[in-house]
């Protein structure tokens, strides 16, 4: 084992995350730090990837804001992540579902998961 992972597995803590992919609909709450303040603030939408291992692992989540589409990259280890939860289930069959970017309406539904 080298160094970097030694370092990475004694000192980072691993949080609880559920067991979420792309295509699935989660919310992550996260802090947010104005001046002194520190408040809450959730994001919600359909995760379009999750990439790398360890500690670097991030994921890519895009929401609708009206008719302008944002998306958001978080770290899964960061300490500003109070917690993410599960909302849906989505079928489908990628990995990274890049070909969100480009729909809109009825076409960029996603289907539920059967349980």
């Amino acid at each position: 084992m080298d160094l970097i992972s030694y370092v990475q597995e004694q000192y980072i803590d691993k949080k609880d995350v559920p067991n979420f992919a792309a295509g699935d609909t989660i919310t992550v709450f996260y802090q947010i730090r104005e001046g002194e303040k520190v408040r809450t603030q959730f994001f919600r939408g359909v995760v379009l990837q999750r990439r790398g291992t360890g500690a670097t692992e991030t994921f890519t989540i895009r929401k609708m804001s009206g008719s302008v589409g944002v998306e958001r990259i978080f770290p899964i280890n960061s300490p500003s992540i109070e917690r993410i939860e599960m909302n849906k289930r989505g079928a489908v069959r990628r990995a990274r579902i890049f070909y969100q970017r480009d729909r809109t309406g009825k076409s960029a539904r996603i289907r539920e998961k059967r349980s």
